[in-house]
């Protein structure tokens, strides 16, 4: 069974903004492994840290030459200085019980079997701002954790595209693309129209 490196959503209304790029991680400090940046294959640098779970899977079976698709979480401030949080590797030979039946299976070819590609993101929340004269808009992401002292728990994504004014506090769901430190929208589907009416 191929896992998917961006699993399926369990509930309507579940926010995320998860993506998979393909790409070499280089961490600032050879002690330290969880900062550093991500080089795609374009050479754009990414500023990027390592989540917990995955600097183990880093630490143990990384080959920090090689390139690798990671699956992350997207940040930024604005469009142009994306930010990276890795979350897992996706090597379905590797780290995955993938059956490898042949060297020339390759992995676009996998993702292209989950309907996924390099440097594809999928985002899912509220639509709180939208800019038209920019062609930029701001979805709201809320953290499913539970634990209260979180901080960041919400956080706001810029994206560049264009969603309708009349779509504002509505949960939608993005396929998005990203491009050098931007991510930019492809398409768009309405989950739930004005949301701040249940509130």
């Amino acid at each position: 069974m191929l896992k998917n490196p961006i699993p399926q959503v369990t509930n309507q209304l579940q926010y995320r903004a998860i993506g998979i790029i393909n790409g070499k991680f280089t961490p600032h400090d050879s002690e330290q492994l969880n900062r550093g940046f991500l080089t795609d294959n374009e050479g754009e640098k990414i500023e990027t840290v390592v989540l917990g779970k995955a600097l183990s899977l880093l630490k143990k079976h990384i080959d920090l030459k090689k390139s690798y698709y990671w699956v992350v979480y997207p940040k930024n401030k604005n469009t142009q200085n994306l930010h990276l949080q890795i979350a897992g590797i996706w090597d379905p030979y590797q780290l995955n019980d993938f059956p490898n039946n042949s060297s020339k299976t390759k992995f676009e070819i996998l993702l292209e079997e989950l309907d996924l590609k390099d440097n594809y993101f999928s985002v899912r929340g509220e639509l709180v701002y939208v800019n038209t004269k920019k062609q930029e808009i701001v979805i709201k992401i809320c953290s499913a954790s539970k634990l209260k002292n979180l901080k960041n728990k919400n956080f706001k994504l810029v994206i560049k595209g264009e969603l309708s004014l009349d779509l504002l506090n509505s949960f939608v769901s993005l396929d998005v693309n990203r491009d050098g430190k931007t991510l930019k929208l492809i398409r768009y589907k309405v989950i739930e129209k004005d949301l701040s009416e249940n509130n």
